[in-house]
């Protein structure tokens, strides 16, 4: 938090119409600054901090212009009315993760499994990476109750080094995964290349942890994933759903191949929570990027001082000693 206040003191007291008149230019701005800038903008804590700052920035903008950030992107260039239209009836397809943690109980897993095929989903991811055994009876519980014309997909947290994710999937390979999500280091563009070849038709899907433009840019040069983005974190799918129907309406023009993660827990905590029905996003309506929290949330779980940490002692208590150890 620290971090992103320091990323945006450059722009208190500016001219709100100039901020969000040319965004690229604020982006730029930042950047630039000769001051921050030896602190690595695309790395560690100041890549999540500017990230935090830019999509304050964008809120902002969609806020000011009276409609959802997904709108105020589509609609930069001529509209393009069918794609919207069709997703205002049928919503942006997602998939879902909370029937699959690790730790599940097999029945668990049945039970939440039906509970997603009942729900509409189409496409439904499980963690690996543990157990092999344990991942290959969890995957034939999976696709016993989902069948075989649903799509299931694989994520290994990073767990793996490169021949131990190749040996892992092609173990799994037999309940037709669509993707294997991060199956070794994010920074390791050409251990993902070596994947992907060794493991295909099954795609590979990254960019949850460590990604940054110059990263993407050399994963697909180097030709090594298929599938992202991801939206697992605390409101994460409320900014992606803004990302797919901007990405379909006025990029790729396709679905096709194209779903987002969805988890469905503590969207309550959010002035604006995404929707989910019969597995699709319905598209947002309310002005903004869909990430303003409550008052009351922001007031209780804000670390250290929130009411939530000051109730158990650990936050100003962990705060000292990172104030101690800095010193």
């Amino acid at each position: 938090m620290l971090a992103a206040q320091q990323r945006a003191l450059p722009l208190i007291g500016q001219d709100v119409d100039i901020l969000v008149g040319d965004l690229g230019a604020t982006y730029r701005g930042l950047t630039s600054d000769s001051q921050l800038r030896w602190l690595g903008p695309a790395k560690g804590v100041e890549h999540l901090a500017m990230a935090a700052v830019m999509n304050a920035v964008w809120d902002l903008a969609a806020r000011k212009a009276g409609k959802p950030l997904w709108r105020l992107l589509a609609e930069m260039e001529p509209t393009r009315a069918a794609r919207i239209a069709e997703l205002e009836g049928t919503g942006y397809p997602c998939y879902t993760t909370s029937a699959g943690w690790l730790g599940y109980s097999d029945k668990k897993l049945r039970r939440l499994c039906q509970e997603a095929v009942d729900s509409g989903y189409r496409h439904i991811k499980l963690k690996v990476g543990s157990n092999l055994d344990d991942d290959i009876r969890r995957r034939r519980i999976a696709r016993e109750v989902i069948g075989d014309d649903a799509n299931l997909m694989i994520d290994a947290n990073q767990v793996w080094d490169v021949p131990e994710a190749i040996e892992w999937v092609t173990a799994l390979a037999e309940f037709k995964p669509l993707w294997i999500e991060e199956p070794t280091s994010p920074d390791d563009v050409l251990g993902h290349a070596a994947v992907r070849r060794a493991v295909a038709p099954i795609g590979v899907a990254t960019g949850e942890h460590g990604m940054n433009r110059v990263l993407f840019k050399q994963m697909f040069q180097a030709e090594a994933i298929d599938f992202c983005p991801h939206a697992g974190g605390v409101g994460l799918c409320e900014l992606v759903q803004h990302r797919s129907a901007f990405d379909y309406v006025a990029v790729s023009g396709s679905l096709d191949g194209r779903v987002t993660e969805y988890v469905d827990h503590l969207h309550e905590h959010f002035t604006d929570p995404c929707i989910v029905e019969n597995g699709a996003y319905r598209l947002p309506a309310l002005p903004g990027y869909s990430a303003q929290m409550h008052a009351d949330s922001v007031a209780r779980f804000a670390f250290p001082d929130g009411g939530y940490w000051l109730s158990t002692g650990s936050g100003r208590a962990s705060a000292e000693v990172v104030e101690s150890a800095a010193v």
